[in-house]
């Protein structure tokens, strides 16, 4: 979780209890930004046909969106240095909803350009929220308690990607006519129908950004707890972060974990959907994916915290990266019902990767883990490289082969989990 440049003073001064009505408001905006950010593998097939997409041009909508990591992610530091905590969450809320807003004259014109902007700002209202929820969360009573803490509102996050892709499909999905068809449109017929189509968005996304205002207005007006016992460090008397070689190979394994999620996720819609795998509407499509496969993100999300008390988080890790391989690599090779669900199952066993990799990425760093944090959480901006990479795969050798670039960002945080996990010293990497 991103610390935004933060460093606790001493475990006595820290909070005894945690502040239960905080902790309800700040949730809010766990579930809030994961329902957003899943909404995205409902926009993938609904834009495809109507602007006559191919996958690798589809994908820019995932480019656009976690790009948002890497640009925003310091800006989001230094924003909470200047306001403090709550109204940077305030400001995440109302840049969201325009965000949001935006949806809105971007589906009037019908312009696919303009949809990427919208999701470029509601992009970077989530990430001021990410870097300033998380901390906050983290510092908001024991210390002792902190994982707990964190697991429950990811776990409230997942429940919005659960939910996400069910409701949309609901909502923004409709059936389209064939490609051949909408390509012998005139241009004037052709415009029509694709403001008919896109207008699907506007009242999904209006909604959402009222929520987002009216939920920045209640956290303005709520009297949220000052955290008194955290400091603020400057960064220009501390270390390069690039020394410490088990925070790179993080860095690495959270930017292939987020793109592989990411982009099996964009495509499960187009991929289910598919005659010779699940052979089922993209309707139904979504519900699978939502219930099923950011569902299992959430069971184990859930679960992990009780798991990660019994057995050791480097077999954990091992376990699900070899699941995660086998499982996909058996999609690619089958065919029909074993093909769909073995991919599908792979949300469950990603659902422990990102705390782990985190947790190993910022150990025993001291005042350096802000700065480590930092690293790790831009370093999400996999889920804005590798889907397009995989779309350009899927147009290149077919949408089922494409699943080879995922197979390989998996073996990466297979291998990271017995060279990665143990602190290192200082050292300049590459020496």
């Amino acid at each position: 979780m991103p610390l935004a440049n933060l460093n606790q003073s001493t475990t006595a001064s820290a909070p005894t209890h945690t502040d239960k009505g905080a902790m309800a408001v700040v949730t809010t905006l766990f579930f809030m930004w994961g329902f957003l950010t899943v909404l995205n593998d409902i926009l993938i097939p609904h834009l495809k046909p109507i602007f006559d997409l191919n996958y690798a041009e589809v994908m820019l909508i995932q480019f656009a969106y976690f790009s948002g990591y890497l640009i925003f992610s310091v800006p989001a530091g230094k924003l909470i240095d200047w306001i403090g905590y709550k109204w940077a969450m305030v400001a995440g809320l109302f840049i969201m909803a325009l965000g949001a807003f935006l949806f809105i004259p971007a589906a009037i014109v019908a312009s696919y350009p303009l949809f990427l902007v919208a999701l470029f700002v509601l992009s970077a209202g989530i990430t001021i929220l990410q870097v300033s929820a998380n901390p906050y969360v983290a510092v908001l009573g024991p210390p002792r308690t902190a994982s707990s803490r964190l697991n429950l509102t990811q776990g409230f996050n997942s429940l919005g990607t659960t939910l996400a892709p069910y409701l949309g499909g609901i909502v923004i999905l409709t059936a389209v006519p064939s490609m051949e068809t909408i390509r012998n449109l005139p241009p004037a017929a052709l415009q029509a129908f694709r403001v008919q189509q896109a207008s699907s968005v506007k009242l999904p996304y209006l909604g959402l950004g009222l929520i987002a205002v009216a939920l920045g207005i209640a956290i303005a007006f709520y009297k949220l707890p000052v955290i008194a016992h955290v400091q603020h460090h400057k960064d220009e008397h501390l270390e390069s972060i690039w020394k410490y070689r088990h925070v790179v190979l993080a860095a690495i394994g959270i930017f292939v974990y987020v793109g592989a999620e990411v982009s099996i996720g964009s495509i499960l819609i187009n991929y289910i959907t598919q005659p010779r795998i699940g052979n089922v509407s993209p309707k139904l499509a979504a519900t699978f994916v939502g219930f099923f496969y950011w569902g299992g993100l959430m069971v184990g999300r859930f679960s992990g915290s009780a798991l990660l008390q019994r057995i050791s988080s480097k077999a954990v890790l091992g376990v699900s990266a070899t699941a995660a391989i086998l499982l996909v690599t058996t999609s690619m090779l089958t065919s029909g019902h074993v093909a769909m669900w073995s991919v599908i199952l792979v949300g469950l066993f990603n659902s422990v990767m990102f705390p782990i990799i985190f947790t190993w990425g910022i150990a025993e760093l001291g005042p350096l883990t802000s700065k480590a944090a930092s690293l790790l959480i831009m370093s999400i901006v996999g889920g804005a490289v590798i889907p397009v990479m995989v779309g350009a795969l899927a147009d290149y050798i077919g949408i089922q082969r494409a699943l080879i670039l995922p197979v390989l960002c998996y073996v990466y945080v297979l291998c990271y989990t017995f060279v990665g996990w143990k602190p290192s010293g200082p050292e300049i990497i590459g020496r």
